[in-house]
This record gives structure tokens, C-alpha cells and sequence, in this order.
């Protein structure tokens, strides 16, 4: 695959961003429905998810698609996963903190990433083996080489409450050494901002591959890892993730498995 994938991705992001503004002023009249407990969809979201649809099967017609909103279009070892708003809640109260994100796997694994944030019109890209760029600059992980004075980003997913109580235990034991933990509410974005060094690493359970795809392929072309709470490296199968550069991950993997449920854990 050319990298002018990751171009036509870019142009996905940036036409669903535009509907995402636009609709910024008329939030009091959108429709809005609740998937499931304390989850929520607006039709912004399935809007700009048809957007992003659209101009992949213009390019790519073969591909497969696996969509929040619309759920798995067609099979086959090319699949672009797509979150057209990662960030619906904070969208929904007029919290300035949300993107659009679109990746590209191949056999399970990110080859071609691009996560947008409409706002601030920064465009971060990733190629594998290319490098991560925003808006075209080259960019990298923090060289902070521990814990220490570290500043981390976390999600509390809705789906995943049964593991709070484990997950404020790591937050705590974390704390001990780090400077600071943000949950900003976004996971593509924030994945984002560790491969450009905003923050130094990011954790959280039950991710979904759309919340994760792009922003880990960010992470390892900006110099980082990724991997599960046991320390297994690649996109984790069950959604509980970590992202830093390889000194902090390690130290977190240290922190967050021994404080992690067995449930947690497992591949």
C-alpha cells in the first residue's frame, strides 16, 4: 500500500472535521441517543462517519471498514477502523478536546494512522516505518526516562466500570512518583500526544480497536511502544492499553500489573 493512503485518510479526518464545526453551534438541537449506559451517539457522529465512509470506498472500494456508529462493511486483511468523534461527551458539553480518527490495519495491525483535532486544526499522521508527523512536522516521544516527574493521561471508560476500583489503584500507585495523571477524554488524542511528547504515557482498559488503532500507530513511529497491562507488546486484543516511550512503559507495566485484576491481565 502507497502512502497516499494515509493522505486520503487525512482528507477523510479533515471533511468529517468539517461537519463536526459546523454542527458546534447547534449542539441544544441535535438528536441524540444513548447506545448504552452512559454512552452516547449523536447524529453528528453518524454524520461525519458517513463522510469518512464515503471517501474511503471512493479510494479503496475492496477494503473492509469497522465503524463505531456503523459497525464491520465487508472482510478481508485490509480494514480501516474509524471513529468519527472520539470525544462525543466532551463535543456534547462544549469541552474543546475531541478528534477524528481513522487507521488502516493489516492483519490486525496498524500500517497507516491519522488522528485530527478539528479545533486546533492539528493533523497528526503516521506511516509504518515512515516516521509520525504534525501537520508535517516530524515527531517524538518524551525522553523523560522514568516515572519520576512524568505527566500521564488516563481514560474511565463507560463500558468498563467493573474495573474502577482496580484502575484507581493503579492512578494512586502511579501518583507515588508521577508528576500528574489528565483524563481528558479523548484516547485518539491523547495516544496523539504522547507520540508528540505532550504527555509521557497513557493507560486505559477496554478500548476499542477504533479508539486506539491510529493513536498507537502514532506512539511506535515516534519512537514508543505499545502494548496490553501484562507487558505484551502490539495492539491489545483486549483493549487495555498502554503507551509511552520504552523506559516509561516498562515502568508503568511494572506499577499497572501489580495493582491490574487477573481479568486484566489476560491477553
Amino acid at each position: 500500500m502507497p502512502r497516499p493512503a494515509v493522505n486520503v485518510a487525512a482528507r477523510a479526518a479533515r471533511s468529517a472535521g468539517n461537519i463536526i464545526l459546523r454542527y458546534m453551534n447547534r449542539i441544544e438541537g441535535l438528536s441524540i441517543v444513548e447506545k448504552q449506559r452512559m454512552d452516547f451517539a449523536s447524529e453528528v457522529d453518524r454524520l461525519a462517519e458517513a463522510e469518512i465512509v464515503k471517501e474511503l470506498r471512493r479510494a479503496y472500494p475492496t477494503h473492509a471498514i469497522l465503524a463505531e456508529e456503523s459497525g464491520a462493511i465487508g472482510k478481508g486483511p485490509l480494514v480501516w477502523v474509524i471513529d468519527p468523534l472520539d470525544g462525543t461527551h466532551n463535543y456534547l458539553r462544549g469541552i474543546p478536546h475531541f478528534s477524528v480518527s481513522i487507521a488502516l490495519l493489516e492483519k490486525g495491525e496498524p500500517v497507516y494512522g491519522v488522528v485530527f483535532d478539528p479545533l486546533r486544526d492539528e493533523l497528526f499522521t503516521a506511516s509504518k516505518g515512515d516516521g509520525a508527523y504534525l501537520n508535517d512536522r516530524r515527531i517524538r516521544v518524551s525522553k523523560r526516562d522514568g516515572l519520576p516527574g512524568a505527566l500521564l493521561g488516563t481514560g474511565y471508560p463507560y463500558r468498563a466500570r467493573n474495573h474502577l476500583e482496580s484502575q484507581l489503584a493503579m492512578t494512586q500507585a502511579l501518583l507515588a512518583d508521577a508528576e500528574d495523571i489528565r483524563r481528558m477524554g479523548s484516547a485518539a488524542l491523547d495516544l496523539a500526544y504522547v507520540a508528540a511528547g505532550r504527555l509521557d504515557g497513557y493507560f486505559e482498559p477496554g478500548l476499542q480497536p477504533w479508539d486506539m488503532a491510529a493513536g498507537a500507530l502514532l506512539v511506535r513511529e515516534a519512537g514508543g511502544v505499545y502494548g496490553d497491562f501484562a507487558g505484551r507488546e502490539g495492539l491489545p486484543a483486549n483493549g487495555n492499553i498502554i503507551a509511552a516511550n520504552h523506559k516509561i512503559a516498562a515502568a508503568m507495566t511494572q506499577v499497572i500489573g501489580a495493582h491490574a485484576t487477573p481479568r486484566l491481565l489476560q491477553a
